[in-house]
This record gives structure tokens, sequence and C-alpha cells, in this order.
């Protein structure tokens, strides 16, 4: 099936819960408002569906391959990156004074799901890309900048993250790979990264590695690791390319999904040593390539909505197709396509109310990105850089999660040809795994969300996010009947999330096993609080539409979805708190050796 990118429900968001009439306010934004919004978008939308999303299936059956110390991507994806790099889509939300468009993330997140959802592998490799430009942004120095920036923004060359060892994953205190200084300033790399993504490609003339490793004397533990540059090929003076780096691909991983993204292990320094540049300062590199991190982990959040609508799209086309068994109802005579029967209508709206919720969720948090960087008010650059924070491990944590049931949904909807790979609907189900795991996984989000975005402050910015759904719900109980059932089931949610906040900030400290053990738990409750905000925002927007006589079918359909959310997926959120609350002691009960 072909991808139709949701536009009208993207521009929505945009207009109406990321409220981009504030954001052309901020200078530098003064020329993205929602008409230039709604052109990027369509043009954004046109290119995905007709040139990358056509080499999301085939590329699945015949992936990337390795062969020597190259990677051949597969079919289609180098022409298809040249036109992506020749658009000037990798530079969308860069800066102009580098070569990008300088967009907000309000309308360039958007965009990024565009992409994801039309072939999650290609996807991959601006996403690295952009993860390198922003901890070169922040810490590169003049000469990095001047060197590198331009040609990443470009899409000429690619960048990648190189976090992972064989004996260091999430713990990256266990990094050995170690850079030697050189009386010209530069480093030798030594050492073995695994799992790099695009780590090895043809698409693009150069790869830019940023790559964690340890100087010789430096610390133990996560306070000794630096970060450096390290070109697959050397850069000269003028910009050229000149000779091949010590670095290079030993072999690529056979992966469950995403099959068409080179997975690499890498080999760094085997012929004398790689050449490596500092990025910053010597021993702040875990600092720097957090900032890589969190773009990517909200960028990944976004992949995790962008294959959700993927499946829901087709599993909406085969219920429409498929014709199997007469309605209960009665009101067909004979069988009938499956979208009559009601356990699929709740399945696809189960899909569908979870896509459009995390969306919303993931551009009001694009918008205080926003606001935090470019807003004049210095106050209020600090507001939405503490609402942006807290919300990084929701957009990444619930949205993969919500990716895993979205198309684990899908593939049910189509039953016995759901299990048959030709049919396309597994290949979602397996993208989607990954999705929880890369760039940290749940659990870390989870940790993150406990540790230093609620026990830290005592709760604060949690209770802070908490008022502002009452405020949202106090709207709802002057609305319409719907209105108000749906204001019911958010003040709900949102007295159990105010609840686990109370037991987390009380037990962090004297009982760490019984916060973190539910910390998960906490992150998808508080996720689903969040998007059931967001939707219940949404409602009360499309009804105003809607009297006013604007797009009165897709307003419906919206406030539709909203009360969906609300009668089934935000009375969830109780039953997870008890959970949390009153059940952290029974996760510890087994002794060890019961197992």
């Amino acid at each position: 099936m072909s991808y139709k990118a949701p536009v009208k429900d993207m521009l929505f968001n945009i207009e109406h819960l990321a409220r981009i009439e504030e954001i052309v306010k901020m200078p530098g934004f003064e020329d993205a408002g929602l008409e230039t919004a709604q052109a990027v978008l369509e043009e954004c939308a046109r290119f995905n569906e007709e040139v990358v999303a056509p080499l999301n299936f085939e590329a699945d059956k015949a992936p990337s391959s390795h062969s020597g110390t190259t990677v051949t991507t597969s079919k289609g994806f180098k022409p298809a990156y040249k036109q992506f790099s020749e658009g000037g889509w990798q530079g969308l939300q860069h800066p102009t004074a580098f070569g990008g468009q300088g967009l907000p993330k309000t309308i360039g997140s958007v965009c990024g799901e565009i992409i994801n959802a039309a072939n999650l592998s290609f996807a991959l490799c601006p996403l690295l890309t952009d993860g390198a430009i922003e901890a070169l942004l922040t810490a590169g120095s003049d000469e990095l900048k001047a060197t590198y920036l331009e040609k990443l923004i470009s899409g000429e060359w690619t960048g990648t993250m190189n976090l992972t060892e064989p004996q260091a994953g999430s713990d990256l205190a266990q990094v050995r790979s170690r850079a030697e200084p050189q009386p010209d300033g530069t480093y030798k790399v030594f050492g073995t990264k695994i799992f790099i993504t695009y780590g090895e490609h043809d698409m693009a003339d150069n790869i830019v590695h940023l790559v964690l490793a340890r100087v010789s004397g430096a610390p133990e533990g996560v306070k000794g690791i630096s970060l450096f540059v390290v070109p697959k090929f050397m850069v000269n003076k003028d910009g050229s390319l000149g000779d091949r780096n010590d670095v290079y691909c030993v072999s690529i991983e056979h992966k469950m999904g995403i099959k068409a993204s080179p997975t690499a292990v890498l080999q760094y320094g085997d012929n004398g040593g790689a050449v490596g540049y500092l990025v910053g300062e010597e021993n702040r590199g875990l600092e720097y390539m957090f900032i890589m991190m969190n773009a990517a982990r909200y960028a990944v959040g976004v992949q995790g909505i962008a294959v959700a609508e993927r499946a829901y799209q087709k599993a909406v086309q085969y219920a429409g197709e498929r014709v199997q068994s007469r309605p209960v109802d009665g009101s067909v005579k004979g069988p009938a396509t499956i979208i009559h029967h009601p356990d699929v209508r709740r399945m696809l709206m189960t899909m569908r109310a979870l896509t459009e919720g995390s969306r919303a969720m993931a551009s009001v948090a694009a918008a205080a990105y926003d606001a935090a960087h470019h807003h004049p008010d210095a106050e209020v650059r600090r507001q939405n850089q503490a609402f942006y924070e807290f919300m990084v491990p929701l957009v990444k944590g619930y949205s993969t999660e919500m990716s895993l049931e979205v198309t684990n949904l899908g593939v049910q909807v189509h039953g016995g040809m759901g299990f048959i790979e030709e049919t396309g609907a597994a290949q979602h189900y397996r993208d989607a795994k990954i999705l929880t795991i890369y760039e940290g996984t749940t659990a870390i989000q989870a940790n993150d969300l406990v540790g230093r975005k609620t026990a830290r402050d005592g709760g604060q910015t949690a209770l802070g996010l908490a008022a502002q759904v009452e405020a949202t719900e106090k709207e709802l109980a002057q609305g319409s009947d719907n209105a108000k059932a749906v204001g019911r089931r958010l003040a709900a949610a949102r007295q159990a999330f105010i609840d686990v906040v109370g037991f987390i900030a009380a037990q962090a400290k004297t009982d760490p096993n019984a916060a973190y053990a539910g910390s998960v738990p906490y992150l998808l409750l508080t996720g689903n609080l969040v998007a059931g905000w967001q939707l219940g925002r949404a409602l009360l927007a499309a009804e105003r539409l809607a009297e006013a006589g604007n797009d009165v079918a897709f307003m419906q359909a919206k406030q539709a979805t909203a009360r969906f959310y609300a009668d089934h997926i935000l009375t969830r959120a109780p039953g997870v708190r008890d959970a949390i609350v009153e059940g952290a002691d029974s996760v510890m009960a087994l002794p060890l050796e019961a197992f």
C-alpha cells in the first residue's frame, strides 16, 4: 500500500496545540508561520510519498550488504538520498549561517515523522546526521564547525554516533577505546565500536564519526571520556577530501527489523591509528554526546509515531477490503468487510487514538524546544526548557512503546495474513521493536524521568504539569457533554499521576528499589496522561471549529478520537497507579535463586 502523510492532522497540531502564531513572534522565526508550515509539509509529503516510501518494502527483502570494507545500500537508496540532500531536507531546522533553512523544530520534527513513516531504514541516516550537527554546533571549535557543518547540513556528508562497544552498552563507564595525543594537536584513536547506524554506506562522499574514547591518563569511569571527530576521509585545508582515515567497517549486523539500515561494526586504528579531532575539552565527552543523545531520543520518539501511522493506514486499508463473516447487528446481508465488526473497529480506533495522541504530545514538546532556544524572555526560556526536558523521555519512551502496541494490532487486524511477510504488516512490527531499545531503552528513559526529572526537585516540575492539565479540565467542564466526559477521565488520570509523583518523591532516597520498580509504568502513565491532555485540548479546538463550519467531518473525527482515547486509554491510569504505589514490594519479593 502507498503511504499518505497525515498533513491535515499535523497542521491542526501545529496551529491549535503548538500555537505557531506564538513561534513566529520569536527572533529568527518571523517567516515560519502556518502558511510556511503548510507549504513545507505538502512538499515533504510529496517527495516522501513518491520517492522514499516505495522503497520500503523491497528494501526489507533486499537489505544493505557488506563486502570487504564497503557497504552497498538497498536498491534505490542512493539516488533517493541524492534527491533528499539536493532538496535541502537535511538542513531544514539547522542554522542559516551554515546553509540550513533555520525553520523551527515545530515544523522540522513533523517532516521527520513523514520521512520515517515513508521508510524507517532510510530515515535513520539523516537522523544521526542531525545529532552530529547538534553536537558540533554546541561544543565544536570554530575550525571544526568551518570544516564539517556546511557539508553535514547540506547532506553531502553524513554523521554517526559511536558510543557502544562489545563490553560497554548502556554503561558507558566501561568504554575502552583510547585516544593518544599527537604533537600537532590531533589524536590517534584506537578501538572497536558496534551498533553504528550508517557507520559505512555508499550514499555520501564522507562520513563524520563522533567517537567516545579515553585520552591516555584520563580518570576512570564516565568522567574520563572525551569526544572526537573522526572522518572516514581526511579533509584538506581547501575543503576537498584527502586520504582514507584508519577506520573501517568489518561487518554489519543481521537484524529482525530496519534491515535496510546498515548497522556497522567499526574498527579504529588497526593501521597506526585513526586521526581524530577533540570536540570541546578533554573528559567532557559524555556531556557533549548527550547533546546528540537528547536530539536523537526525541527523534526516535517521532519514529515511533511514524511507524504507528504507517501500520494504522495499512490496517485501515485491509479492513476495508477483507470480506469475512456477517456483522453481528445484521446491517449487511451476508459476509461483509471486517471494518464492520466491533472488535476490528476497537483495534483501529486504538491505533488511531494512540498515534494521534503521541503526535500531539510531540508537537507540543517541539514548540517548547523552540521557545526554550528562541524566546526573548529569559524566564520563558527557562520554563520551556524545563518542560521540554521533562517531555523528552515521554516522547521517546511512551511513543515507542505505543508503536509496539499499534503495530501489533496492525498484524492482528490482518489476521493470519498479518503473519505472512508478503502483506507487509509484519515489517512494521519488526521495525518498531528497535525503537524501545536504541538511544536508551525504555527503562533508561524511565530512570531519567524518576531520578532527574521527578525526584531531584521533589516532584515540583511534575506537579506543575499536573496543574496545566487541571486547567484544561476546567475548560472541558464548561463544554459539551463529550468535553465533560473527557474532562472527567482526564481528572482521574491526573489524580493517579499525582499519587505516583508523591510516592516516587517520598521513596527515591529512602527506598530506591520501591521507586524504580515502577519507573517504566510511571513513564507510561505520564505519557498516557500528557497525550490524553493534548487530545482534550484538541477536542476543545475541534468543537469550536466545527461550530464555525470549518472542515466539519475532520473536526468531528478529531472529537470522536479524543473521546475514544479518554474512555479506552486514559482509563488505564488508575490501575497503573495501583501497581506502582501498592505493588512495589512484589517486584523484588522473589529471591534471586528462585528465578
